[in-house]
């Protein structure tokens, strides 16, 4: 008996299905849970886990961890500091900078984790990570969580080799043949994980094929699908005929949760670990005050996975010479030496999506971090205000779709919206202002590896 199969690798988690021509069945990636972090971890001896056990590690490993990349010092350069101008000038300054050398390695540091992988997979420059002085391949990394979920299929139905791959409309990057790249790079880790037969198919239809075999009877000719999850925004409008369906367009951009995640970031706790603050400190004849150079660390600390590094000398020198200024900002200072030292990143992203998930079902929600003593209270009418142009990017994204398919709003039949940022308010609102009356929600988590199964069993 043929059985449909379908894998949906995602940016911030995967889920797998499968399906036998009348009954569909989530795979149980994680114990009782089919949806799996796409995270894997990586120990000092090469030895990897996967999903949710990867981040528990992690979390394990590295919470509360003061962690130590010391450089070497290996000189010091002394230089004027003019201030003024030449027609009012000013008695000149000088101050006393540190030369460091490399990094030393970290080697308290027990394992790297890696969560995100799909969004580099379009990228033609990065070609390796090291992860402690061996260079791993993307496909690398993403091949034991793939070997993983088909072991999981394995288990429950018996040896597999083929199913659909869902990809998304455009992978994120701005190469020319970043899709080319990235397909190629997934079709390779698939390889390695035992799905020799594959059948790429793009999530936001595989989506659709969901919602339109769990609803055969729905009235209506064309749809249109919003797929908004961690990575990517997705669509596609279908023209249903008896058996199947036209795919009229598709089109994609690179936006998704993990971006909205990292604006509240920004917004909202930048201000409170030492961003636009001032920095003394003494110079060879006298006091020095500058901007604090919070540009230099705001990178990192949106990414998660590297965060880490700012715990060498270079970044927590200035943050303790702010800290022993005194004043009010010295508690914001304080914040940001005890997320570098005790590797919080993770930990507060975490919070953030949460927090997110909370503002949307409740008009305010509270951004609680007791490890920083942040206590936040946020309205969702401020939250859409600190996402405001991501939002605008949503509709003019929507609008160039219906443009691509020569299709005006009033056209479209059933709006399906999928994906996990899709349940935002204001990303509905966007959709009920365009479409209203049309609009429903699909398994927001599951619905692209139900369709994929269904395609694959159906040969679409």
């Amino acid at each position: 008996m043929r059985i449909g199969i379908g894998i949906d690798f995602g940016t911030t988690n995967s889920t797998a299905a499968v399906f036998d021509g009348e009954k569909l069945v989530l795979v149980a990636l994680e114990s009782n849970n089919p949806i799996m972090p796409s995270a894997t971890y990586i120990d000092r001896d090469l030895q990897t886990m996967t999903g949710q056990n990867a981040i528990d590690r992690y979390i394990h490993d590295n919470t509360g961890r003061t962690v130590e990349l010391i450089p070497e010092v290996v000189g010091e350069i002394s230089q004027f500091v003019e201030a003024g101008d030449s027609e009012q000038p000013a008695p000149m300054a000088t101050t006393t900078q540190k030369i460091y050398g490399a990094a030393i390695v970290d080697s308290g540091l027990q394992g790297r984790l890696f969560r995100g992988t799909k969004r580099l997979l379009g990228d033609s420059h990065v070609r390796r990570l090291m992860v402690f002085d061996h260079p791993f391949r993307l496909v690398a990394l993403i091949t034991p969580i793939l070997l993983h979920i088909r072991n999981r299929l394995t288990a429950q139905i018996g040896p597999v080799d083929y199913g659909h791959i869902g990809h998304p409309v455009n992978f994120e990057g701005r190469e020319k043949f970043r899709n080319q790249t990235a397909r190629t790079r997934l079709s390779e880790a698939y390889k390695h994980a035992g799905i020799k037969t594959q059948h790429f198919y793009p999530e936001p239809i595989a989506a659709a094929v969901s919602y339109l075999g769990a609803n055969p009877t729905v009235a209506g000719e064309l749809l249109l699908t919003l797929d908004f999850g961690g990575g990517t925004l997705d669509f596609c409008i279908l023209r249903r005929r008896a058996e199947y369906f036209d795919v009229m367009t598709t089109h994609g951009i690179a936006l998704g949760g993990d971006q909205i995640d990292q604006r509240l970031f920004r917004e909202l706790l930048f201000p409170l670990l030492g961003k636009d603050e001032r920095w003394r400190r003494r110079g060879m004849d006298r006091e020095i005050e500058t901007r604090f150079p919070f540009e230099d660390y705001e990178e990192l600390l949106v990414n998660w996975a590297v965060s880490y590094t700012l715990n060498q000398n270079k970044y927590t020198t200035p943050v303790f010479d702010c800290i022993d200024q005194g004043g009010a900002a010295a508690v914001k200072f304080a914040r940001l030496r005890d997320f570098i030292s005790q590797n919080l990143s993770y930990v507060v992203f975490q919070v953030i999506k949460d927090f997110k998930a909370q503002l949307s079902l409740q008009p305010e929600a509270v951004l609680d971090i007791p490890e920083l003593d942040v206590e936040l209270r946020l309205t969702r009418s401020e939250f859409e205000s600190t996402i405001a142009d991501l939002l605008v990017r949503v509709g003019a994204a929507l609008d160039d779709t219906l443009q691509r398919a020569n299709l005006a709003a009033a056209d479209i039949d059933i709006v399906l919206c999928t994906g996990g940022s899709s349940l935002i308010p204001a990303v509905r609102r966007i959709l009920d202002e365009r479409f209203p009356h049309e609009v429903v929600e699909h398994d927001p988590f599951t619905s692209v590896a139900a369709g994929l199964a269904i395609a694959n069993f159906n040969g679409w």
